[in-house]
């Protein structure tokens, strides 16, 4: 799965997404894309079951682009451990996407079957 190898700071404030997607809106490699409509945070197992849905519908014909990056580290707490004594330890990466932001794109392949493999994607 997708993770920074190393990180300035072990722990990320939770924070909120305001606004759309400043770069990253348009195809820069493929002919087909998949754009968020919504700010969302996506997990990297997100990520890697999306590519996986992809890969797996085009039989590895044409070209896959990733243009996310899980690089937001989420902290929790263990189950039945009281409030307080400070934040818990990094549990997963995610990616902070905002609306309009192309997260894959695909290349090489028919129209038709990249619409279906973005639909097993998107689910």
């Amino acid at each position: 799965m997708l993770q920074p190898k190393r990180t300035k700071f072990r722990k990320a404030h939770k924070g909120r997404i305001h606004g759309d997607a400043k770069g990253g809106t348009a195809l820069n490699f493929g002919a087909f894309g998949l754009k968020a409509l919504e700010p969302e945070r996506i997990t990297a197992r997100q990520i890697e079951a999306a590519r996986r849905a992809i890969t797996r519908h085009i039989k590895r014909q044409g070209r896959l682009w990733i243009r996310i990056f899980p690089d937001v580290p989420v902290s929790s707490k263990p189950a039945e451990v009281r409030m307080g004594s400070g934040k818990g330890s990094p549990e997963y990466w995610v990616a902070r996407v905002k609306p309009g932001r192309v997260l894959f794109e695909l290349d090489g392949v028919p129209g038709h079957i990249a619409k279906v493999a973005f639909e097993r994607a998107a689910e």
